[in-house]
């Protein structure tokens, strides 16, 4: 059963519980009676406790780090979490994207510059790079559709292409995953950004 913002889960004993959900999470696709696995914060506060739930580790993770940052509360970070991706919200990280961050209700630019600055590090420990230009290069997790290159030749490529899109307009994150929707290997960087630009037309 769903609530505004939440679902109530069942357990096997018949006990209910309230757990609040980031918008558009996959979660609230599960119907009444159907098995479910959630990864769970519990908020304790005086007079409160509140369970956050998410439908896997990484984002749980995202979730804890987030409310770690000051001026971000639980609810903050739901908003953030509810707008962006697990995706979106570490390449927005790493890139620096202010203005996608800000998209979150209730996170104005301050918050958000705060929140990069805090988290930038440690986002990159938590995907398994350190690093923008590795993520670039496609490490790890943060490869989006076919992933990137890891010839060095195609990595400057791509990366060439990023930034050329970005200096059009497009965000960092929007940049980064449209260039990494293009399948083909070992093109220029002119050839990236043709590519990239017919999808997101």
């Amino acid at each position: 059963m769903s609530f505004a913002g939440g679902i109530v889960v069942e357990t096997p004993s018949g006990i209910g519980f309230e757990i609040n959900i980031p918008v558009g999470s996959p979660l609230y696709k599960y119907g009444e009676g159907e098995e479910i696995t959630i990864f769970t914060a519990m908020i304790v506060k005086e007079d409160d406790i509140s369970l956050y739930g998410f439908h896997n580790k990484e984002s749980l993770d995202l979730f804890r780090m987030l409310i770690t940052v000051s001026g971000i509360g639980a609810k903050g970070a739901m908003a953030i979490m509810g707008s962006l991706s697990a995706d979106e919200l570490r390449r927005a990280i790493l890139f620096e994207d202010v203005k996608e961050i800000s998209k979150a209700n209730g996170v104005g630019k301050k918050t958000a510059e705060r929140l990069i600055l805090e988290l930038k590090d440690k986002i990159g420990k938590l995907g398994g790079t350190s690093d923008a230009s590795e993520m670039i290069a496609g490490g790890g997790d943060f490869a989006v559709g076919s992933g990137l290159s890891g010839a060095d030749g195609a990595e400057d490529a791509r990366t060439e292409a990023i930034y050329a899109l970005v200096s059009l307009g497009y965000s960092k994150a929007e940049a980064f995953a449209a260039v990494s929707r293009v399948p083909e290997e070992g093109l220029t960087g002119e050839e990236y950004i043709k590519k990239a630009l017919k999808s997101l037309f």
